[in-house]
């Protein structure tokens, strides 16, 4: 729908989670984007407030009324309110307001919330309404406390000295130790799981050897040294990756997303030869969080040379300008969940002008998915963890060939398939194994879990995991037992591999040489019949 001759709005944004700065627009140059309007936004618990920013374009004020309807959960949320009036008008200049979201934290629930916004351009009128899902938590009571017994946060000098003073008192302060130190220790675990899991070593309950393994994901706490050690590591290889932005040729645009651009073009060598390449970069808009979080994940195949595993390569950086990530590229080839989509007769942004795949048969998958198998054992063999194998992080060519690629811009290309759980990070909720997924631990048996969700993927032509399950939900759900159903036409003997794959323990999943063993010999039989 577009507001005729009369352009009401620019933009309409949302930020989503905290410490992202991405932005929904819900109008765009006169244009409402429906797919937006019909979205419901889960709200996180840790939020409790949402930004909106306006502005119209008609060189006059336009009137407007604002509302909000809720669910009926009195006991989790007390009333919204906003910091503007109800009605008014949508100002010429830019304007950002705010909608308040406070929890009483009595119950857990979730409060659905509709916000209509009606705005008058004199002879007709246009209402917008933004649907949100507000998550709202129970809060533990706050127990008395006395401080006339106990002191309220002893040191070891206060315990010797307390001990030295009143030995009448050296059980009660020998408790209270004791007590500190296991918090403590348990800090110190805590601390040091984080730690492992920024350089990505193997957990001890499910280590199969001393070797420490480079990771994709960007640890949400680490240690002053390590990301000292992590900065230098990545200046070193973007300097070394460094191209001249003058060699570097934008034909088209590929796939766009809210900050995020990924274009199909050339580079030049210093000898003049041309190649295809692609390039991932970020609109001007970007943060620079979002800046570092493209370098950063970008950058972590370079050096790793495969023929199942699409490498950065090259880096351009620019002052003023948002920075290239380029990958070798061919005409033939396209992201594997557009591809499996397009199969499926779906169109995808930057996809749809593509002639329409042949339809895939169960040979076809399973060498699929056995090439994918060859490039991520190549990757653990170099001691990476990928930690986001899917469809989306991988490139099929013409001759169905598939290679693993990094997951930068992933987040923002593929927002429907990474979610926030109010721990301030976009995760591939759906992907990852139940270990990961609650404990944040990781091992070559996660990538196997996540391998499993990609031939599923790959039979079901890119149908969304756990479609009926919440995110938040998506944990309970897996500890129960529950697992993704067999799609059609999915022979038994494949399908139990998927199965495997999903093993609560890490140690009960096959390994990949087991995968490839077996998915060798079940491809060799599927040819027998052909």
């Amino acid at each position: 729908m577009v507001f005729a001759p009369v352009v009401v709005l620019t933009r309409l944004l949302i930020f989503v989670c905290p410490g992202l700065t991405a932005e929904l627009f819900y109008v765009r140059d006169g244009q409402i984007n429906s797919y937006a309007l019909n979205f419901v936004v889960p709200v996180p618990a840790t939020i409790s407030e949402l930004h909106f920013t306006w502005q119209s374009l008609a060189r006059r004020p336009l009137p407007y009324t604002l509302h909000v309807d809720v669910a009926s959960e009195p006991e989790a949320m007390h009333p919204p309110t906003f910091n503007i009036s109800s009605a008014g008008y949508v100002p010429t200049e830019t304007q950002t307001w705010r909608v308040d979201l406070p929890c009483m934290g009595n119950v857990a629930a979730e409060v659905n919330i509709t916000i209509s916004l009606n705005i008058s351009t004199g002879s007709s009128s246009t209402i917008l309404n933004f649907r949100r899902r507000k998550i709202c938590l129970k809060e533990a009571p706050r127990p008395a406390v006395r401080v006339d017994g106990v002191p309220h946060a002893p040191t070891s000098a206060d315990i010797f000295y307390a001990g030295a003073g009143c030995a009448g008192g050296v059980l009660l302060i020998a408790a209270v130790a004791a007590v500190a130190c296991k918090a403590r220790a348990r800090k110190l675990r805590r601390a040091r799981s984080d730690e492992q899991d920024a350089h990505a070593f193997l957990p001890d309950s499910s280590c199969k050897s001393a070797a420490s393994y480079t990771s994709y994901r960007r640890p949400t706490s680490l240690p002053a040294v390590a990301a000292e050690e992590r900065a230098r590591d990545l200046q070193q290889r973007i300097a070394e990756l460094t191209i001249q932005r003058c060699r570097v040729r934008l034909r088209a645009v590929a796939m766009e997303g809210t900050f995020g651009r990924v274009y199909k073009g050339t580079y030049a060598d210093e000898e003049g030869r041309e190649q295809e390449v692609l390039v991932k970069t970020v609109a001007e808009h970007a943060s620079q969080v979002q800046v570092s979080l493209l370098l950063q994940e970008g950058c972590m195949l370079y050096g790793l040379h495969h023929e199942k595993v699409l490498s950065v390569l090259g880096v351009s950086i620019e002052d003023q300008t948002a920075p290239f990530l380029l990958y070798p590229w061919n005409s033939g080839w396209r992201n594997l969940k557009q591809f499996l989509l397009a199969c499926r007769g779906v169109g995808v942004g930057g996809a749809s002008g593509a002639p329409p795949p042949p339809p895939l048969t169960t040979q076809h998958v399973v060498r699929m998915a056995l090439h994918a198998l060859d490039g991520l054992a190549y990757l653990h063999s170099q001691h990476v963890l990928h930690k986001d194998i899917a469809a989306r992080n991988c490139i099929v060519d013409e001759n169905l060939r598939v290679m693993i690629a990094d997951n930068a811009l992933s987040r923002d290309l593929f927002p429907a398939d990474y979610h926030c759980l109010g721990d301030n990070e976009n995760r591939p909720i759906k992907w990852l194994a139940l270990e990961s997924l609650s404990r944040r631990q990781f091992s070559p048996a996660a990538d196997v879990w996540a391998l499993g969700v990609l031939l599923w993927e790959l039979t079901t032509l890119a149908h969304q995991p756990y479609a009926e399950v919440d995110p938040f939900e998506v944990a309970a759900y897996l500890r129960d037992g529950y697992r993704l159903q067999q799609p059609a036409n999915c022979p038994d003997e494949l399908f139990a591999v998927m199965a495997y794959c999903w093993a609560m323990s890490p140690d009960d999943r096959p390994t990949l040489p087991q995968l490839q063993t077996f998915l060798r010999d079940f491809h060799t039989q599927l040819t027998r019949f052909v």
